[in-house]
């Protein structure tokens, strides 16, 4: 685990708490949005899970967590850098707990970016890497936002058990997960980015009575390193602006969601890709 440390909060003006999971990699979309969240003025906690970077084709970023905190605190943000495995079911609460001590205060914003992507289809996806897949994009989203249900407070003190049925007028609390609908040749990833999808917009309805939004958003395909040559051009021709997402384009979509103008903005699957499903 790895924790940037910063002043204490009674020695700096109170900034809400945003956590972002996903964020190993400086050119990734969790990144992004962290830099953007910090910027808007959001103390920022990041999970990441340097196992996985190993096992993909682009390999770990050496020093990534560090220095992506270093860029944070350079926007006046407090942060705490958690290496988390999601696929383990009690790593959101440690998450949590690790959040709210080294950040001094509650989670306000819960922004899903984490991901296992293993390329496979029908015929030779494995049952190992489906269960892992659905315990990554699935699971472990379920009981994030769970957790954050659980903790989360009203201004007034109202609490996910509360017997209250005023529901706030003003929403407070955030929700936005990352989705995507690649399922051919990608099955367990599309499937349970899928199932993501319903838990998230399900958290629009049964956290209102906190004055918590949900939504998901769908960033199209965004380069993030992955990318051939080829591919990078082919996809590009298919926008009216071609060219292919950045994650600055993802972050600019969840700032405005976590913000108090994104708070009418609620239970939507919303679709950031420069008008390439068009």
């Amino acid at each position: 685990m790895t924790i940037t440390e910063q002043p204490s909060p009674a020695l700096r003006p109170a900034r809400p708490v945003a956590l972002i999971t996903g964020v190993g990699r400086s050119i990734g979309i969790g990144a992004g949005i962290a830099r953007r969240l910090a910027a808007s003025g959001w103390d920022v906690a990041f999970t990441y899970w340097t196992p996985y970077d190993r096992r993909m084709e682009w390999g770990a970023e050496p020093g990534a967590a560090a220095s992506i905190a270093e860029e944070l605190a350079e926007a006046g943000a407090r942060t705490a850098a958690i290496e988390a495995d999601l696929s383990d079911p009690d790593a959101p609460t440690r998450i949590f707990d690790e959040a709210e001590q080294r950040l001094g205060g509650p989670v306000t914003a819960l922004v899903l970016s984490h991901a296992e992507s293993v390329d496979s289809g029908l015929l030779d996806t494995t049952v190992e890497a489906f269960d892992r897949h659905f315990a990554v994009n699935s699971r472990a989203s379920w009981l994030l936002i769970r957790e954050y249900g659980l903790r989360f407070r009203t201004a007034s003190g109202t609490a996910a058990g509360s017997t209250s049925v005023t529901t706030p007028k003003t929403a407070t609390g955030r929700i936005v997960a990352l989705t995507s609908d690649h399922t051919v040749g990608n099955l367990p990833y599309g499937a349970s980015k899928g199932a993501l999808d319903r838990i998230t917009l399900a958290a629009a309805h049964e956290l209102a009575h906190l004055g918590v939004t949900a939504n998901v958003v769908n960033p199209g395909p965004v380069d993030t390193g992955w990318m051939t040559d080829d591919l990078r051009e082919a996809l590009a021709q298919g926008t009216p602006l071609g060219r292919i997402g950045t994650p600055q384009d993802t972050a600019h979509l969840v700032d405005f969601l976590c913000s108090s103008e994104g708070q009418w903005v609620n239970g939507q699957l919303l679709k950031s890709n420069g008008g390439a499903a068009a």
